[in-house]
């Protein structure tokens, strides 16, 4: 277990389940700071309760990252909790529903860019904007995906917003990296989480298809993302800025 997030601040965004959980979860055991976002409160609760049942310290919102009040609201509630945010994990994100561009509703495409893209894009802006006024600046890293690198059949939505995000990061990271703003992306292949078991549920054979295609022969574990995740928000990659790190066992090299 490291101790280089020890006191620092850090917003985990879809932090009530999956990759959000698993990380806070593990940047809690290393005596981080975390506050947990999600849509569902509930969920962002179940977190905090596990983080503090280990003797950690965290607190939990509701916020919708497709709206900015929201996203506003909850980002000034953490500085009034713990005076800065040192660090982000801009996570949340949905998958939206499978289906071919010439089957893709407006509705269904807007549905997944407004969380997964203008989501991003709201939290980055606030981020940006109160990690300027701090001397030490701050590290932020976005969940892309293996998808925001190659294409897939059947997701035009989410494959477009994952590609956004790589991008996103790239411009970001170039504009604040003077100012002691890192900017990255970690983009995992296919997680064991309950948005992959939903498209398992949702296909026959699907996982075991999906095992088949990464070359290390399973699929990504939670908790080695939150790994790559703690390592770009730690002084361990204090020179890393604008890059898209995948997690993914091997899948785009192929």
């Amino acid at each position: 277990m490291g101790t280089e997030l020890k006191g620092k601040a850090i917003v985990v965004t879809g932090g009530g389940s999956g990759i959000g959980r698993e990380t806070a979860l593990a940047m809690a055991a290393e005596g981080a700071l975390l506050a947990i976002a999600d849509i569902n409160l509930e969920a962002a609760e179940e977190t905090v309760a596990l983080i503090e049942s280990k003797g950690g310290f965290a607190m939990a919102g509701k916020c919708d990252v497709s709206k900015s009040a929201p996203v506003d609201a909850f980002f000034d509630s953490v500085i009034d909790a713990y005076g800065r945010v040192d660090c982000a994990f801009n996570n949340a994100g949905i998958e939206g529903v499978y289906g071919r561009t010439s089957e893709y509703t407006d509705a269904d495409w807007q549905k997944v860019l407004d969380v997964n893209l203008t989501g991003v894009f709201h939290c980055l802006r606030k981020e940006c904007q109160l990690m300027l006024k701090q001397p030490t600046g701050g590290s932020i890293v976005n969940t892309a995906s293996i998808v925001g690198l190659i294409g897939w059949r059947g997701a035009p939505a989410y494959v477009a917003t994952k590609h956004a995000v790589v991008g996103l990061t790239k411009t970001v990271a170039l504009e604040y990296a003077k100012q002691g703003i890192r900017v990255n992306a970690v983009c995992p292949g296919v997680v064991e989480t309950p948005m992959g078991e939903r498209l398992f549920a949702e296909t026959p054979g699907a996982k075991e298809r999906l095992v088949s295609k990464h070359p290390a022969g399973r699929l990504v574990q939670a908790a080695e993302v939150a790994k790559a995740v703690i390592w770009l928000c730690s002084d361990r990659s204090s020179f890393t800025t604008g890059h898209a790190l995948t997690v993914d066992g091997g899948f785009v090299v192929q």
